[in-house]
Formats: C-alpha cells, sequence, structure tokens
C-alpha cells in the first residue's frame, strides 16, 4: 500500500510531530493533501517546507472533535487517509484535566465515528509512551500494561482502547503508532514547552537550565523525522492493522545527560544547572522493545541522539539568529 495518488488528511498538522509527517506525506506524491489544526499549540509557519512543495496543500483552522465540521472536510476533499495527531499537550492537562481529557478523547471518537459511517478508509492514530506509565518491564513491549499518571496519559490510553475497540467491533481499517519521546526542530519552545527547547533557550538567554527532581529520570528520544518516516511506514503494512506499534530508538537516556550533551553541543559546559522540585506525576523510566517496528515495518532509526541534537540546535540558534559556538 502506498499514499501515491491518495487524498490524505493529517489532524494537528500544524505541530511539532504533525508538520514532520505532513512534509513525509508529500514526499509520496499524494493526489491531495489536506491539515486540520485549531493552532493551539501548532503554527501555520510549520507547514511552509510542505507548501513550497505543494502549493495546493489545504489548511483548515478547525477542532478535529467537530463531527459536522470533519465530516465536510473529509467529503469535500475525498480524503481517503486519516493520520490523526490531534492532542492537547500533556502540561495542560495538568491545569485543565477535564477539558484536556475531553478534547482529546473527542477527536478520536470523532474520526472512528466517521470512518465506521465510510467517510474515509484508513486511520493511522498517534499514540504515546506516557500512555504506559512508569516502566514495569524493560524494554517496554507494546501490550506493556497501560498506567497512565497524568489525565494527558489517560486520555492517550483510553484513545487506543478506542480506535482498537472499533477495529474489533466495526472492522476499523486502523493502526496505532506508539510514538516515545520526539525531539527535533519545529518543537514548541514557548508554553508548555519541554526539556530541550528549554534549555537551548536559556542557554541563549544566560539562564539557569532548571531540571525537575534528581534528573535520572529516563526517556527513550527519538528523532522527529525517523517517526514521521515510521508513519508513512506504518499506512503501508497491512501487519500494522488493528494493534499497536512502538516508535522510538530502544536506548535511554537521563535527563541529566540530554542537557550535557546540549551543553556540549552548544559550547556551553559551564552554564550553570540546578534541580527543582520533581514535576507531579513525573514518568520515572521508559525504553521501548522495537521488535515489532522492525517485523511490520522494517523500522530501524537513522538518527543518532548527538547528530539529531546537532540539527535541533542548528535550528533553534538561526531561529535565534545566532550560530553554534
Amino acid at each position: 500500500m502506498t499514499l501515491r495518488d491518495k487524498s490524505v488528511l493529517v489532524t494537528g498538522g500544524a505541530g511539532f510531530i504533525g508538520s514532520h509527517v505532513v512534509d513525509a506525506v508529500v514526499r509520496e506524491r499524494p493526489k491531495r493533501v489536506v491539515v486540520v489544526d485549531n493552532l493551539f499549540l501548532g503554527r501555520e509557519e510549520n507547514l511552509a517546507e510542505a507548501r513550497a512543495a505543494r502549493g495546493d496543500l489545504t489548511f483548515y483552522c478547525q477542532n478535529a472533535g467537530d463531527l459536522a465540521v470533519m465530516r465536510r472536510i473529509l467529503a469535500d476533499n475525498g480524503v481517503e487517509v486519516v493520520f490523526d495527531l490531534a492532542v492537547i499537550p500533556l502540561p495542560t492537562s495538568l491545569e485543565k484535566p477535564k477539558w484536556s481529557v475531553d478534547q482529546s478523547v473527542l477527536v478520536t471518537t470523532t474520526l472512528c465515528q466517521l470512518a465506521v459511517d465510510g467517510a474515509f478508509q484508513t486511520l493511522v492514530h498517534f499514540s504515546s509512551s506516557e500512555a504506559l506509565g512508569s516502566a514495569k518491564i524493560v524494554p517496554m513491549v507494546e501490550d506493556h500494561p497501560l498506567a497512565p499518571l497524568t489525565p494527558y496519559a489517560a486520555a492517550k490510553a483510553a484513545s487506543d482502547h478506542i480506535v482498537l475497540s472499533h477495529c474489533h467491533t466495526f472492522g476499523l481499517d486502523a493502526a496505532i503508532l506508539r510514538p516515545f519521546n520526539n525531539y527535533g526542530p519545529r518543537q514548541n519552545d514557548k508554553a508548555y514547552a519541554g526539556i530541550l527547547p528549554i534549555a537551548i533557550n536559556k542557554v541563549l538567554a544566560g539562564e539557569t537550565i532548571e531540571i525537575f527532581g534528581d534528573g535520572e529520570q529516563t526517556r527513550d528520544f527519538i528523532f522527529v523525522k525517523d517517526t514521521a518516516a515510521a508513519a508513512v511506514a506504518l499506512y503501508g503494512s497491512a501487519a500494522t492493522r488493528g494493534c499497536v506499534t512502538n516508535v522510538a530508538t530502544g536506548r535511554e537516556t537521563t535527563v541529566n545527560e540530554l542537557v550535557r550533551t546540549i551543553l556540549r553541543l552548544m559550547g556551553a559546559e559551564d552554564h550553570p544547572v540546578m534541580h527543582v522540585a520533581p514535576r507531579p506525576a513525573d514518568v520515572r523510566r521508559h525504553c521501548a522493545d522495537l521488535t515489532k517496528a522492525r517485523e511490520r515495518l522494517g523500522f530501524e532509526p537513522t538518527t543518532e541522539l548527538a547528530e539529531g541534537l546537532r540539527q535541533t540546535i542548528d535550528w533553534y540558534l538561526a531561529k535565534a539568529g545566532q550560530a553554534r559556538r
């Protein structure tokens, strides 16, 4: 199966990961590319590369959970495949838990209903490693117990169950991609930013970097372009239907290690770093098992952490009008 000559829609497509998925979709030469994003965190400028390659890209600033709106958009564009990345971010769920969960689950139920109604053919749904909670078994396989620690994670776990239930009950043609911790160019560096853009901007501003807790919590960091390539491969593999597939590197890195590497690459090894109180419900350990991704997709991450960080740092420096030391 290929996306060539298909009409493809990406929800959350103006966001960090979503915009890279749009870029990957564009390279497959689809008939039509449609993006739906309410710009809660997404930015239209994230679509500049895709628009340069596809001047006919169609963008809708809409809520992907609005059933009537999405039904019209799907019909107007003859959409066949949907990549679903629309979500309310984790930090928001700590401030507005009910709203965050309601919105995230609403998008999933809306798309599942539309697919069952025949509004499009195939759903590629993005899960999150946060749905697993902290590792109980390492490496973490796809059927690792779901033990979400935050409302965001609970919404992602619920959405996984919703998609799978529609596969089993209604024969929905769907696949679930479970990405671990993505990083790379375009990662949000404003409200609700992650540790990587925060650290880079703290160095540029000459401010102390704050690490939650002892910094020994681990993550499985994957370069966003590797995730985007995996998403396209996931669509193309029949073996992914009705199940979850991890996408990660299979290597765990502590937050302390990550910050040290960033400072080394920025030539700022002596930059001040301090530890602050742990973040509520922070995952302690993450490291993915990639066996299913290798079997189903032939997937191997291609970007080493240091190289991915180098590209990411250069992107943020260019954005700030500076060069790496």
